[in-house]
């Protein structure tokens, strides 16, 4: 099936640090390329995998499950990781899901994490019953574009598959059981009003890692996709400054180096 405009996954060949952004349930590398472009713009090497299921339709991605997407990531890691020094992994809501796994699977690949609404716990109750609902219908009511900025709007589905969306609690169960395997410091930017990731994941990140790893910052005029809403820059820059601060290697200085984007 063809991909839909926009949601292609993007990548850049820059420096020898390397940034893996992953994107969210139902929505694409669309979301994250903003921020994809802004660190390629600086000197990383960028990549922006399309989850397996994801930008075509909503009835492609019930044929996928969560190991699908966890798998396209790891293997996006290791191609970035062949040719960069170090690797700074980067999600979006179920994006940071996966970010947080490829830490506790991959430890010694990923240098640090930045998560936006990280998606960790069923914080609403179509997630809940979603492994009975599969039995008996094919989508649920949809979730994204949870996004207060006028004139902007996430490509994601107009429905929730529901059995792509039955496999979501094993994924936040082993990711939230492995949780103390995380060594790597994590940033988090939480919107202070959000529509689709509540409470509940915070409290399972909280809880779960080491003391001393985690730091929260909040986005207090965005709502769930925050990286195309008001607090979008301070999250990119943010981020930038964080790859600055817990990486060895130091070659980005804010000016675009030799290289070539491909989607």
């Amino acid at each position: 099936m063809s991909v839909l405009p926009g949601a292609e996954a993007f990548e850049y060949d820059g420096g020898r640090v390397g940034a893996l952004l992953c994107h969210g349930f139902t929505g694409s590398p669309q979301s994250l390329r903003p921020w994809a472009e802004f660190l390629a713009g600086a000197g990383l090497s960028v990549s922006v995998p399309l989850l397996p299921g994801h930008g075509t339709s909503w009835q492609e991605m019930n044929r996928t499950t969560s190991d699908d997407w966890f798998a396209t990531v790891e293997q996006a890691l290791a191609e970035l990781r062949a040719r960069c020094d170090e690797v700074f992994v980067m999600g979006l809501s179920m994006g940071g899901c996966l970010a947080l796994r490829l830490a506790e699977t991959h430890g010694p690949d990923v240098r640090g994490l930045v998560l936006v609404n990280p998606s960790l716990a069923p914080d609403t109750k179509l997630f809940l019953v979603a492994p009975l609902l599969k039995h008996v219908i094919k989508s649920m009511p949809a979730i994204g574009n949870d996004i207060k900025k006028p004139g902007r709007a996430e490509l994601s589905y107009d429905r929730v598959p529901a059995v792509a969306a039955a496999t979501l609690p094993r994924l936040w169960k082993a990711t939230a059981r492995d949780l103390p395997r995380v060594t790597q410091p994590v940033l988090v930017y939480r919107s202070t009003e959000d529509h689709v990731v509540g409470p509940p994941s915070m409290r399972v990140l909280e809880n779960g890692l080491r003391p001393g790893l985690l730091t929260v910052r909040a986005c207090p005029d965005s709502y769930h996709v925050a990286t195309m809403d008001h607090d979008a820059q301070a999250i990119f820059t943010g981020s930038l400054q964080f790859v600055s601060e817990y990486g060895s290697v130091h070659e980005h200085d804010g000016t675009r180096r030799e290289g070539e984007a491909r989607t």
